[in-house]
């Protein structure tokens, strides 16, 4: 099996723009290196590893899906963050700075700026 990275245009109107941005950037790494030191480490054949991962992706809930796909979800952290800092400060001043920032991340995420 070919597995290449994908590289591609598409409009920003692409219903799928989003899947096909996210697609774009986790083909850019090789995954075989992992794939072949797990390999090593367990027994399992390459292929079968390849197998594993694929099904149980397929098989997982969205929430599954995102915890597989997120190697170190910066922008969790980021979030939580802003969170965590209004409610230790606990002003309105601080909710309403947490809420555009969560605002402009959500915009940012989306590919879609919010009014």
């Amino acid at each position: 099996m070919d597995m290449q990275p994908y590289r591609d245009h598409w409009p920003q109107d692409d219903p799928h723009a989003n899947f096909k941005a996210e697609v774009a950037c986790y083909t850019a790494a090789d995954p075989l290196p992992t794939m072949e030191n797990l390999s090593r480490l367990t027994g399992i054949p390459v292929g079968s590893l390849i197998r594993y991962v694929l099904v149980k992706y397929a098989a997982s809930s969205a929430d599954a899906q995102m915890t597989l796909m997120a190697r170190d979800p910066i922008v969790f952290r980021q979030m939580r963050e802003h969170v965590e800092r209004a409610e230790r400060d606990g002003t309105d001043a601080a909710k309403l700075n947490a809420y555009t920032a969560l605002k402009d991340i959500v915009a940012w995420l989306s590919l879609d700026p919010l009014p």
